[in-house]
């Protein structure tokens, strides 16, 4: 199977071609958290992961919703320096979300979305940072459709604001 991404670079589009394959969710969440890892520890941000075991495979394009997930990570902490928060940590979060998906999350323990804000918050060019393009989070918002999965954002009821998108697991009886 082939699927899509239509991307905005520098406001020329391109498309890339998903290379989807079974993916274990517990090395595809560990790979991202490593990448992010020193700049957590340089901006004192705790970084915890907590995955469900024997997740069974999804099925996707790794390096796209690695895209995904350090995108979502880097917001948190970016959200979390803007905060002054005590114990500043984002939580990636792994599980098995019915008989056919598998929902990840990333939190954090900042100070949440504004409410009106949060419905525009995967439009593209839309921003909360001051020098931000607004492209991130639609982008990644078309990655995971291209999964045919669903993305979208909540605050915490107890502050900070959680990311979550579901990923089909691997059909079992398709290889590649």
């Amino acid at each position: 199977m082939v699927l899509a991404v239509i991307s905005v670079d520098h406001g020329a589009s391109t498309r890339h071609d998903l290379a989807t394959r079974p993916l274990d969710v517990r090395e595809l969440v560990s790979n991202a958290v490593t990448l992010v890892q020193f700049e957590a520890a340089a901006r004192q941000i705790r970084l915890e992961v907590v995955t469900e075991d024997d997740l069974p495979p999804i099925r996707g394009d790794a390096v796209h919703l690695q895209q995904v997930l350090l995108n979502l990570i880097t917001n948190g902490m970016d959200a979390l320096d803007e905060t002054k928060h005590e114990n500043p940590q984002i939580r990636v979060t792994a599980s098995l979300d019915g008989q056919q998906t598998v929902e990840i999350a990333v939190s954090d323990t900042g100070d949440g979305i504004p409410n009106d804000k949060l419905a525009h918050i995967f439009d593209p060019f839309f921003t909360t940072k001051a020098n931000g393009m607004g492209m991130g989070l639609s982008i990644s918002s078309t990655i995971i459709e291209a999964h045919n999965g669903r993305l979208w954002a909540e605050n915490n009821k107890d502050g900070g604001a959680s990311f979550r998108f579901t990923i089909p697991i691997a059909d079992k009886n398709v290889t590649q």
